[in-house]
């Protein structure tokens, strides 16, 4: 084999990747970043790793590397295409030992730093492959070999509670992956951080992603896992003295996972994608990640459009809906300007004590709309008022007192040791069967199709645990990925059937939050939390897990909040999506007119929103930071949204580095009377911004006037 031959390169401008083959002909990645970039003794990891029982693991060091089956797998063939925006490169390999075949598939939107990458494993031998691992994405050359850029790597990842979503933290590489020495050499194994998704909230606890970036030069990685359930795991650390990153679905070792690879049969992974930004920081990764979620996700009119939502729910009837408290809510939210009303939990929900251990049948209750038209007197209302009807649903869920528990069968629902499961009065439909599927499309006929519901907020509040078993060979992990993959397939259903739906995806509120649902629903709910105050490092954060067109952020004026708190509530969801609740009737006249302010400024400037790109001025937002900052920029327009909670002085600076030496005028865009001061300083790109009470907030526009000094 000629040397032209044991290295080939592929990508486009924005992104390269360069592969190697080592000795014994295993492809290896040693570069990825911009054209040009030099592969300086590069480090680098095969392109898959591969566990599976009975085939030995290797041990190194402290961590366990590889195994016999990933380090085996030999170049086949390799081969580069073009699918409208992406480029596409597939490199296949195989292992005449064992016959296990590998289709390494990587995948680059055109103009966009971000690499995805899936596997497909095939058997091709005589004799059946346990999986227990495989990896979806496995880069070893994030960094340059040698101690100092270990030393100056910082890693980032996502802690993501319930009421707490979306707290990014920021560490030294070294804490987890200290520097060897003595006579313990780490040369050739891995030391590391790692985190694992559980259960059927694939968010719950930490966000399927993660990043690396180097403080001194901007050099920067972000990573997500695409999955809609609990298992997912990934690793960044040190490996041959250099930082890598491995990206997988379920495991053996985290999860339970293992896969029976049969003779002729394929197995394919989960996919994931990791962006790069050569010097912008973690700021310019998360804006790459944000292009490629627009470019990989499915298209719909509500991406562009952004409709103004009301729902019930938050801060508001809170599960209790009828129609004498509805009907004002919705004259109050037609008068604000909202262009979708949705009927949140409870609307299903009769005289028999409770509705939370008797959902699934998804019947309007009677005595909750007691008019002759029942529901449809509500339904009316809304489309009379020019808005659009919807309604909360959670479909996966079966409440034990529900008479759909007794007239589905057993399999349609998730069981381990042939026994049904039951979590909090609930059971958990298995949508890898046909009944479970064929009664949630006939609850979607029928609300859509008949009752005329253009919105459905699909919710998803238990989690049962590692999975299901169909059948006694399968792990409850394995189970719980085959009803994932069935979830997303349903939910494409769904969409190809009534194209102009829009679906948000909520499972009490961002506990499953990834982009596997997000390339398919319209809106991703972002929390419950209650507290204005606390939910705006949570509204400024979501932009790193969703695209702002897609962050769905409560907006709940109450009649005894003070008017900055009632323009601190609605500015929370000004750079996201307008969830209007709260008691609006009930307000005075003068926070009612600071709530129709805030609608009408967000359709202003929404046009903007689906092509922006997100930013933090102050850094990613810390939980108990008294000033928080999010701006979205297009080509010709900046907006900030800047909030100053109690603690600290009343004037911060703000940086904004895209805008170096360019003079810009500065506009308070909302609240119109507020007493923001503000003061741009070009040449240092950086904005004074004073707001003299606590908490105020405000949205603020900067646009470009020319060069220089201002």
């Amino acid at each position: 084999m000629t040397k032209e031959e044991q290295a080939f390169d592929w990508g486009h401008e924005a992104l390269r990747l360069g592969f190697v083959l080592d000795d014994q002909g295993s492809p290896r990645l040693t570069r990825l970043g911009l054209p040009g970039d030099a592969d300086n003794d590069p480090a680098s990891l095969p392109l898959v790793e591969v566990r599976a029982a009975g085939h030995g693991r290797d041990w190194s060091g402290n961590r366990l590397v590889g195994t016999a089956l990933g380090g085996r797998l030999r170049h086949r063939t390799h081969r580069a295409s073009r699918d409208g925006v992406w480029h596409i490169l597939t490199v296949h390999l195989h292992d005449p030992e064992t016959g296990l075949a590998a289709e390494v598939t990587y995948r680059s939107p055109d103009g966009i730093p971000v690499l995805r990458g899936e596997v497909t494993l095939r058997n091709e031998g005589q004799s059946t492959l346990h999986l227990e691992s495989v990896s979806s994405l496995a880069v070893g050359c994030l960094t340059p070999r040698g101690p100092a850029a270990l030393d100056a790597a910082d890693l980032l990842w996502a802690e993501n509670d319930w009421l707490t979503e979306c707290r990014w933290q920021r560490r030294p590489m070294r804490l987890t992956s200290p520097l060897h020495s003595g006579r313990v050499s780490n040369a050739h194994g891995k030391s590391g951080f790692d985190l694992n998704g559980q259960g059927t909230w694939c968010s719950c606890g930490h966000l399927p992603m993660g990043g690396l970036t180097d403080r001194r030069t901007g050099r920067t990685w972000v990573w997500q896992i695409e999955h809609n359930g609990g298992g997912w795991h990934w690793e960044c650390g040190e490996h041959d003295q250099a930082a890598y990153t491995a990206l997988f679905g379920p495991t053996d070792t985290r999860h339970g996972w293992r896969h029976p690879l049969e003779p002729g049969a394929a197995f394919t992974t989960v996919p994931a994608a990791l962006s790069f930004s050569a010097d912008g920081g973690p700021d310019e990764a998360f804006a790459a990640l944000t292009r490629y979620r627009r470019v990989q996700r499915r298209p719909h009119a509500d991406h562009e459009r952004l409709p103004v939502i009301f729902n019930d729910y938050m801060n508001c009837l809170m599960g209790d809906p009828t129609t004498d408290k509805l009907l004002p809510l919705v004259d109050a939210a037609a008068e604000a300007g909202a262009e979708y009303f949705v009927i949140d939990a409870g609307w299903y929900d009769g005289d028999d004590g409770g509705w939370w251990d008797s959902v699934g049948a998804w019947e309007p209750a009677a005595s909750r709309f007691p008019g002759e038209r029942g529901i449809h007197e509500v339904l009316d209302r809304i489309r009379e008022r020019g808005m659009v009807p919807g309604l909360w649903l959670e479909p996966e869920v079966i409440g034990v007192r529900s008479p759909m528990a007794a007239s589905l069968p057993d399999e349609a629902f998730f069981r381990r040791d042939g026994v049904r499961l039951t979590e909090a009065g609930r059971h958990h439909l298995d949508l890898r069967h046909p009944a479970a599927r064929a009664h949630l499309d006939a609850v979607v006929d029928r609300l859509v199709g008949e009752c005329g519901v253009g919105y459905l907020k699909l919710d998803h509040n238990i989690d049962p645990g590692p999975g299901t078993s169909a059948h006694p060979g399968e792990t409850p992990a394995a189970g719980l990925l085959g009803h994932n993959r069935a979830h997303l397939a349903w939910l494409d259903g769904v969409l190809d059937r009534y194209p102009h739906l829009v679906v948000e995806n909520c499972s009490s509120g961002g506990m499953r939050w990834d982009h596997a649902l997000l390339s398919r629903t319209q809106l991703q709910s972002t929390s419950d939390q209650q507290n204005l105050h606390l939910y705006a490092p949570i509204a400024a954060s979501a932009p790193t897990a969703a695209t702002p067109e897609q962050g769905a952020v409560w907006a709940y004026p109450q009649p005894e909040d003070t008017l900055d708190e009632v323009a601190f509530t609605m500015a929370n969801a000004l750079l996201g999506r307008i969830h209007l609740s709260g008691r609006v009737p009930e307000l005075g006249p003068r926070a009612r007119a600071l709530v129709h302010e805030a609608v009408a400024v967000y359709k202003a400037v929404r046009a903007d929103l689906p092509q922006a790109v997100p930013s933090w001025p102050l850094g990613l937002p810390g939980w108990d930071d008294p000033w928080i900052a999010l701006a979205l920029r297009t080509p010709a327009t900046t907006y900030l949204t800047a909030w100053r909670r109690p603690g600290n002085g009343a004037t911060a600076t703000l940086r904004l580095p895209h805008l170096r030496d360019t003079a810009a005028r500065v506009d308070l865009l909302y609240p119109s009377a507020g007493q923001a001061v503000t003061a741009w300083l070009p040449s240092t790109a950086e904005l004074s911004l004073t707001l003299p009470t606590a908490p105020s907030a405000v949205l603020l526009r900067l646009t470009p006037t020319g060069t220089g000094a201002h």
